[in-house]
Formats: structure tokens, sequence, C-alpha cells
């Protein structure tokens, strides 16, 4: 079974590298810019998890995760936000956002498709 994957991240470069590892993980891969974008990437699409960043334009991904467990037909999709920040007064605003799991950046392609493939349990 193929996992399919939205990420979400501002800065080109990132996507980039999440692209090309999880292609090569073996996921379909689809690519937003914000916390907007996603949200309607997310329209046509059922992602099995969606990694999202948390700094970013027009709409954060605080305001994606809330945005997302709102509307409440992907209440059970999982999220990891994949950041910069370790703070944990931010890991604690991600989780009663609705976040599944924080992975801080760089990441390791090996440890984010092992968190993947654990969140999705595939």
């Amino acid at each position: 079974m193929t996992l399919t994957v939205l990420a979400i991240d501002d800065s080109r470069t990132i996507r980039e590298l999440l692209k090309e590892a999880l292609l090569q993980a073996g996921f379909e891969v689809h690519l937003a810019i914000d916390g907007i974008d996603g949200l309607e990437k997310l329209e046509g699409l059922a992602p099995d998890v969606v990694i999202t960043d948390i700094n970013m334009p027009r709409m954060d991904g605080f305001g994606f995760i809330k945005a997302v467990r709102d509307k409440g037909t992907h209440s059970a999709l999982p999220i990891i936000v994949l950041t910069t920040e370790s703070a944990a007064d931010l890991k604690a605003r991600a989780r009663e956002a609705g976040a599944t799991a924080w992975i801080v950046k760089p990441f390791d392609e090996v440890k984010l498709v092992s968190a993947l493939r654990r969140v999705t349990a595939a």
C-alpha cells in the first residue's frame, strides 16, 4: 500500500528535500507552500499523513492544524510538525491544536520515514 503525504513548508529547499526522501521511501507526495495552500490541497486529497512547518506566511502551522481539526472531516488525520523550533511551549501548543508528532529540522530521513510509518500504522 502506497502512503500519501501532504508536506507543507514555505522553504522550497525543505519541500524538495522532503519530496526526494519520501519518494525514495515509496510515498506519494503532494506539496504546499503554506497553511492556506495546504488547506486548498487537502480539499481534493485524502492523504494518510500531513507534515507541516510552523513558521510560514499567510497561515502558520498552528492555524493549519486548528483549521483541519475544526473541520472534522480529517479529525483522525495524523499531522506531524516539522520545524526548526524546539521550545516546550510551542510543542505543547501544537499538541493542544491537534498535532500527532513533532520533529525538529534538520530532519533525519530514516527517522522521518519511521515516524510516518508509525503514525499511519503502515
